[in-house]
């Protein structure tokens, strides 16, 4: 017997093991200011709880996510903005662009990327428009809030 033999995985890759994000952290300034903001897009104030010496967390979720987002005092030694590429996913990009810049947030144009696959980092190679063939994660829109945390759908 070999040493791979020997050992039993105590799970396999498929099947036994499940796992969901389930909450993102993101860095904000002005935790009254970041809250007015998410829940004017329409997402949901799932919490918002003091603690001691000023820890505070806000819990928000976006309209259909099983994944929420949370902001706060004291829960993160990230820079506020830092995060980037947080991704969205929308089922009709055009609409989610309109109802999002309805709302207040200062949305880019919908773009798709000239390579045709998925986004590259920043502006680079982005082209006007919708993908020509519309086809899954080939549109896509962007924004940030008030601190400058990028969301991409």
């Amino acid at each position: 017997m070999t040493v791979q033999e020997s050992v039993k995985p105590t799970t396999t890759v498929r099947g036994d093991l499940d796992m969901k994000l389930e909450v993102v952290v993101i860095p904000v300034s002005d935790v009254d200011r970041a809250k007015s903001f998410y829940t004017g897009l329409g997402w949901r104030l799932d919490a918002d709880v003091l603690g001691k010496d000023g820890f505070r967390v806000v819990q928000v979720t976006p309209p259909g996510s099983p994944c929420s987002v949370i902001f706060g005092s004291k829960i993160t030694s990230a820079q506020p903005g830092s995060a980037q590429g947080l991704h969205l996913i929308v089922s009709d990009i055009e609409m989610a662009h309109a109802a999002l810049a309805s709302r207040g947030a200062e949305m880019s144009g919908v773009f798709h990327d000239a390579g045709g696959v998925f986004h590259h980092r920043g502006t680079e190679d982005r082209l006007p428009g919708p993908h020509p063939s519309r086809a899954s994660y080939g549109s896509f829109a962007s924004f940030s809030d008030p601190d400058g945390n990028g969301w991409i759908f």
